[in-house]
């Protein structure tokens, strides 16, 4: 092999100098995180923070060690749905100390960092997308098995970062039963190829009402279409959850943890499995 000339216009050698750089944010030295998992929208008001909380319950519920990282950071809602208000703390090192739920689930918010968690957050995009670098590479998380990103909707600079700068294991696409759907996944999916990030499979919320009188289910905003959507773009269709006024309540109310979501087992199950 001749020397290299530093010349790489008269070169077809495939050295280290033509690899592309790696964007991950490195992790700190004291910190653990087993698997992580990105939760995604094509577009908001899907319920994308609301399958992020359950999934973090379920496999909590399962003896794992949770983690969740809000990248949601102008529009977060983590920490109300599990009851959280203070603020995170600070080690000696700096490192910022994640709040943890009523069962454990450590998690790290822009609320948990505000002097009122009702101050808007009035960022720009490098600024939020430096603050989940943050999130992720300086703070003390302890021994997470698995870890879930709330990502902001849709497929901008902020989910970007996100992508780039977090060893994503694989996402989980969250839709709802509209004309819609299928551009919006459309826009997840192909995201996702792009970044080379598997995708675990496709749930739809608000998929249909039970009438509390027969029983009957009422699909409220038309026929479901995600089935046929996954298996257009050869995804797994993980799960399809009710509009339950239940469910809101104990978001309001804070107590997420004590929701039953059957609906969702066998998406834990194949995260398990990963």
């Amino acid at each position: 092999m001749s020397e290299c000339n530093h010349d790489c216009g008269s070169c077809s050698a495939d050295c280290a100098s033509r690899q592309p750089a790696s964007f991950l944010e490195p992790l700190n030295p004291q910190s653990t995180v087993k698997k992580v998992i990105g939760v995604v929208s094509g577009k908001g008001g899907v319920g994308k923070s609301l399958v992020t909380s359950l999934m973090a319950c379920k496999m909590r519920a399962r003896n794992h060690r949770v983690g969740i990282l809000d990248a949601d950071i102008t529009g977060p809602s983590i920490p109300k749905a599990f009851g959280v208000h203070e603020t995170v703390g600070v080690t000696e090192d700096e490192l910022m100390i994640p709040c943890e739920s009523q069962t454990g689930i450590q998690m790290l918010s822009s609320n948990l960092i505000l002097e009122h968690e009702t101050d808007p957050v009035i960022w720009r995009g490098p600024i939020v997308g430096g603050v989940i670098k943050q999130f992720w590479g300086q703070a003390l998380w302890k021994d997470i098995d698995y870890m879930f990103v709330d990502m902001p909707p849709g497929t901008g600079d902020v989910p970007l970062t996100v992508f780039q700068s977090l060893p994503l294991d694989g996402i989980i696409i969250v839709t709802s039963p509209q004309d819609l759907v299928s551009m919006i996944v459309a826009k997840a999916v192909n995201m996702a190829k792009k970044m080379n990030v598997p995708i675990i499979g496709l749930v739809e919320n608000m998929s249909y009402l039970l009438c509390p009188d027969c029983g009957r289910r009422i699909s409220v905003f038309g026929e479901s279409k995600a089935e046929e959507v996954a298996k257009e773009y050869g995804i797994p269709m993980l799960a399809q959850l009710p509009i339950d006024p239940k469910i809101a309540d104990s978001v309001d109310q804070g107590v997420v943890e004590y929701v039953e979501a059957p609906w969702l087992d066998e998406a834990a199950d194949i995260i398990e499995k990963m």
